[in-house]
């Protein structure tokens, strides 16, 4: 009887952390309808899940852009529906990810138990791209989605990833052990844990070929009234690095 409950335990405890699907549908009926630039495509996991993304080709384009978003929102929220359809502007197919998501009053931390779902998606993201013909493809990440796009890179080191763009990054992480150039973007005015962890960051990334750490002066994490900047910054990163 004792080994029954503590496995009810265990599986309310893990339900209890399982991506919402029922919010993400939520999300994708309210986003789908507002699409003016790019179509929705739905890739399927390996469950039968089907998760959106915003897919954005470009003619001629310089390379595939995977847009990767923070907690709890959608892959045209914010500063990733300026990214997704700003980077295509200037030449990028994108690629907007819908990730995981958890009930709303989750805080941070349980977002780790959602790393293996996050992971499947970019995988799925990845082959996506690559079955359209795309050759080199570069990930530009915020906040919770640079720690999934983190622990995606370090699980997979032969990656197909040509560039990285982390902002916002908000853990004490390094960049030594990805294998490609990174640029690690955040605010002046950022969250307090992007910026006590800024200088681990930047040290990771010494003697890393193409990578560099920048910092947008009078910026706050979500970039804020910074569009122009945000593109900018990315974009220019991008053009020299791919």
């Amino acid at each position: 009887m004792r080994s029954l409950i503590v496995l009810a335990l265990l599986l309310v405890a893990a339900c209890a952390q399982a991506a919402d699907y029922a919010r993400e549908l939520k999300w994708a009926n309210e986003v789908i309808p507002g699409v003016v630039v790019g179509d929705p495509v739905f890739l399927e996991q390996a469950n039968a899940h089907k998760f959106l993304t915003l897919f954005t080709a470009t003619a001629n384009a310089k390379a595939a852009v995977i847009v990767v978003h923070g907690l709890g929102v959608h892959p045209d929220w914010g500063l990733i529906g300026v990214l997704r359809s700003q980077l295509a502007e200037h030449g990028y197919t994108t690629l907007s990810v819908q990730m995981p998501v958890l009930a709303s009053e989750a805080v941070a931390e349980d977002y780790t138990a959602t790393f293996p779902e996050a992971d499947e998606r970019l995988q799925h993201a990845v082959a996506f791209l690559q079955a359209k013909g795309y050759r080199k493809i570069a990930i530009v990440s915020h906040s919770m989605g640079s720690l999934m796009t983190h622990a995606y890179l370090g699980k997979h080191p032969d990656a197909p990833i040509a560039a990285w763009v982390a902002i916002g990054m908000g853990a004490a992480v390094g960049y030594a052990d990805v294998n490609m150039p990174v640029l690690d973007l955040y605010g002046q005015n950022d969250l307090a844990q992007v910026l006590n962890n800024a200088k681990q960051r930047g040290a990771s990334l010494q003697g890393k070929a193409k990578s560099e750490q920048m910092v947008v002066p009078d910026t706050d994490h979500f970039f804020n009234d910074r569009d122009a900047v945000l593109v900018q910054s990315v974009q220019r990163y991008l053009a020299k690095t791919l």
